[in-house]
């Protein structure tokens, strides 16, 4: 599946980041608690450098709590990096981001001195809410879909903390195509953005191998087929998802697995792991080294011609001649020096 939706403000957005970045102190992103890897950018990351962050899970209520505890000790494995998890119905540990930040810093301790935090996240993860609660009274619009936050906005949280608010932003080249899938999957891009039948087919096979129980649970099946389709088709069923002549309406049942995905109707479940993240990134460099392989073989063909032996022959024929004629030439200058 490919992702087209990189509206005109995200790239603005990006670039702004960009330029702002080096002001601030500490990089605070929220991640989506079921695709921590996939939810993280990896602009940001690249421009980030060795500047601290604190990586905040978000929807931790909607992901599995085991693989959420792995994604931590994952993430904090990198120098400067802290985790928290949160929901967003939830306030709980929201209220705990600003003193594990001011911990970070302690330097910036005490009366005329202010911790510089940036706030990013992509659309739809729950920054908008976290800000609101973060400094206890509505200054970020919230939505239930992508892009609400429009533009940077400078927000003095008034204890000791100045907050830069980013709008959500994707970016613009998604290297891995099986986060393209979980981000459609999570609810990350709009409707209009993706193909149902698409990401339903992937969030279906992952869910049977990695939820079954949940799956036959859910949809009230006494056996869990095999592959995807047949569990889309016994699903469809269940919930009469069925088109005239008895034909399976795959779009609704995929758009109905989708949506009670994001709404956490099927369970706690998390759409990666960190064991998945290093089999990708393996096949990842593999399949860029292919590609700079067969870019070079293309541009070695163009240098030559054409590779067929016929054309290859005639080349060489050229090439037999011009020789001959250079000998010809420098035979008659030598004779006419004479």
């Amino acid at each position: 599946m490919a992702l087209h939706w990189f509206p005109g403000h995200m790239h603005k957005a990006l670039k702004e980041i960009k330029e702002s970045l080096s002001d601030v102190d500490v990089l605070i992103e929220v991640l989506d608690a079921r695709i921590p890897y996939s939810s993280e950018n990896p602009e940001i990351a690249r421009i980030r450098g060795d500047k601290p962050a604190l990586k905040i899970l978000n929807k931790f209520d909607l992901a599995d709590p085991d693989l959420v505890a792995e994604w931590q000790a994952h993430l904090e494995s990198e120098r400067g990096v802290r985790t928290i998890t949160t929901s967003t119905d939830n306030p709980g540990n929201a209220k705990h981001i600003a003193s594990i930040v001011k911990d970070m810093f302690p330097q910036k301790a005490g009366p005329g001195k202010a911790i510089h935090a940036m706030i990013t996240g992509i659309p739809n993860v729950g920054k908008s809410t976290l800000i609101n609660i973060l400094a206890d009274r509505t200054i970020a619009k919230t939505g239930n879909e992508p892009a609400v936050t429009k533009m940077q906005q400078r927000i003095n949280l008034g204890n000791g903390i100045i907050l830069f608010d980013t709008p959500g932003v994707l970016w613009p080249k998604q290297e891995n195509p099986n986060s393209i899938y979980r981000l459609a999957a999570s609810g990350a891009v709009k409707n209009t953005a993706m193909e149902f039948d698409d990401v339903g087919f992937y969030a279906a096979d992952y869910l049977i191998k990695a939820y079954p129980e949940e799956m036959k649970a859910r949809f009230k099946l006494n056996e869990l087929p095999d592959t995807e389709i047949e569990f889309l088709e016994a699903a469809a069923r269940t919930r009469g998802a069925i088109m005239a002549g008895g034909r399976v309406n795959l779009h609704k049942i995929c758009e109905i697995l989708l949506t009670e995905l994001q709404a956490g109707k099927l369970g706690r479940i998390t759409l990666e792991t960190p064991a998945m993240l290093e089999k990708e990134k393996i096949e990842m460099a593999e399949a860029a080294a292919k590609k700079a392989a067969d870019k070079a073989k293309r541009k070695e063909k163009f240098k030559q011609g054409s590779a067929t032996p016929e054309r290859q022959d005639r080349k060489e024929r050229r090439n037999e001649k011009r020789e001959e004629q250079s000998k010809r030439m420098k035979k008659q200058n030598r004779q006419r020096q004479r």
